[in-house]
């Protein structure tokens, strides 16, 4: 005897199909505004990795407290600081990473931005 096909419930197929359109518009929004996206991220981490650069090596506070200094809606970005190469690099998960180092004379410094 031949095992008979078993459907799945209408139900499960429609909440199936929905996640799949639901995953399809996210990515075509992300996709749509990668630009801006990418742009938000670079300004951001340089601003922060300059602000955070000029805290712990000219004010002599520590991260911990130079991170209480971002702005609002800044709270995916992440800092790190290098004591060594007087540094600190401010990280926007997967999109955007900025350096600022310390410079004798000039104060905290952006690297340079590559395309």
């Amino acid at each position: 005897m031949a095992k008979s096909a078993t459907k799945r419930p209408l139900r499960s197929r429609l909440m199936l199909w929905f996640v799949a359109a639901a995953i399809l518009a996210i990515a075509a929004a992300a996709y749509a505004n990668r630009t801006t996206v990418y742009g938000y991220a670079d300004t951001g981490t340089a601003y922060a990795a300059r602000v955070a650069c000029s805290c712990r090596f000219v004010a002599g506070r520590s991260l911990d407290d130079c991170a209480k200094d971002k702005l609002s809606g800044m709270e995916l970005v992440s800092l790190s600081d290098d004591a060594e190469k007087r540094s600190v690099t401010a990280t926007f998960p997967l999109v955007a990473q900025t350096t600022a180092t310390y410079r004798e004379g000039y104060g905290c410094v952006l690297e340079q931005w590559e395309d």
